[in-house]
């Protein structure tokens, strides 16, 4: 009897830890579907966490940037990304590392409705944090085409805004283009406030043109005439449409952004709305029932829930609209430059290519203008 009960109690207690091991396993994200890339993601994840909880930062922080690279060499989603990137800046936040933390914790809030709630108020006030002790500098550059280099330092995929953090002091921002004249800047900047600039980078002079000032002669030494080739300008001076073009992108992602929240705190209400006329039914309610003279008091409530759905269905409506106008100009400008200028369009012209991720889909447009 007693050998029979040992083997219960044994049995039971394998079982339980089975289960435990089987429920900690389930909880530990995949980064990807197959083994190698699982593994490759799933073990400096487990390490970086146990270092943390142990409060061993240096570690951690070493972890959680190998997983954040693993994450992003394999096909992991936008969640996971997320997720480490905001581990791994606060980690760096405990290090005194504000301006890595700064960059990952804002690189983490870009997919902020994929995070955790606890993880993403944690995000947020690590960001307040890192924010205060560097510098938030916006560039913008034009052509958007060009290679960017702060502080020698290059940035990688040209485009036409960048977001970055800096460190407190003097800086220099340069912009190199084939065929057109470097442009360079330099400015100081002070920790907690932001910074902001434009670099412009004119075009070239073309071979053979004359490098002076002054109006080019015609042959033999005479004055040019009006008919003369030789005296047509040497290049038209460029629209100012790269401001135009940025706040017209900002607007527009402004515009869309707000509509979507709008429309999806419609639904929301929608949702609650038909859960609450289930219950309603349930307990006797008709269609007619708010229509009676002694009507129930949640009828009022069923009233003002309804006039919300349909105003921010309606607010949501026109933010979409507004910023799918704001879109398409935008994208007309950099298709209708060429003709403004009265000039052929560049070669290979504008190529417009779809882009999806897992949490957001649009167009980009490639091209030179």
């Amino acid at each position: 009897m007693c050998r029979a009960r040992c083997a219960f109690v044994t049995c039971v207690f394998l079982g339980s830890v089975a289960a435990l091991e089987g429920a900690a396993g389930a909880r530990e994200p995949q980064a990807v579907s197959g083994p190698h890339e699982a593994s490759t993601t799933a073990n400096p994840l487990r390490l970086a966490r146990q270092a943390r909880d142990a409060g061993r930062w240096v570690e951690a922080e070493a972890a959680y940037e190998l997983a954040l690279k693993a994450a992003d060499a394999a096909w992991t989603t936008d969640a996971e990304r997320a997720e480490i990137a905001a581990e791994l800046g606060l980690c760096e936040l405990a290090l005194a590392m504000y301006r890595d933390a700064a960059d990952h914790l804002a690189q983490s809030l870009r997919h902020r409705d994929a995070l955790r709630s606890g993880l993403a108020k944690r995000a947020e006030e690590g960001l307040k944090k890192a924010e205060s002790r560097v510098v938030t500098f916006y560039l913008g550059v034009s052509p958007p085409d060009a290679q960017v280099f702060v502080d020698g330092k290059p940035l990688g995929r040209p485009a036409p805004t960048y977001e970055l953090f800096l460190e407190p002091g003097q800086h220099t921002v340069r912009a190199r283009l084939t065929g057109h004249t470097e442009a360079v800047s330099a400015f100081e900047g002070q920790a907690g406030k932001d910074s902001s600039l434009t670099l412009k980078l004119p075009r070239a002079p073309e071979r053979g043109e004359a490098g002076g000032g002054g109006a080019p002669a015609a042959v033999g030494g005479g004055p040019a005439r009006p008919g003369d080739p030789a005296a047509r300008p040497a290049a038209r001076a460029a629209l100012p449409l790269t401001e135009l073009r940025i706040g017209g992108a900002a607007l527009a992602t402004a515009a869309l952004a707000a509509g979507t929240v709008f429309l999806l705190r419609a639904h929301v209400l929608d949702g609650n709305m038909a859960e609450r006329e289930r219950v309603f039914r349930g307990q006797g309610w008709t269609p007619t029932t708010c229509w009676w003279p002694k009507a129930p008091s949640a009828c009022g409530e069923i009233h003002n829930d309804l006039a919300e759905r349909d105003l921010f269905a309606t607010i949501g409506n026109v933010a979409l609209a507004t910023g799918a106008v704001f879109g398409i100009a935008t994208a007309a400008s950099f298709l209708a430059e060429g003709w403004i200028l009265d000039e052929a369009p560049a070669r290979g012209g504008v190529q417009v290519v779809p882009s999806a991720t897992g949490t957001q889909a649009g167009l980009v447009l490639q091209g030179v203008w």
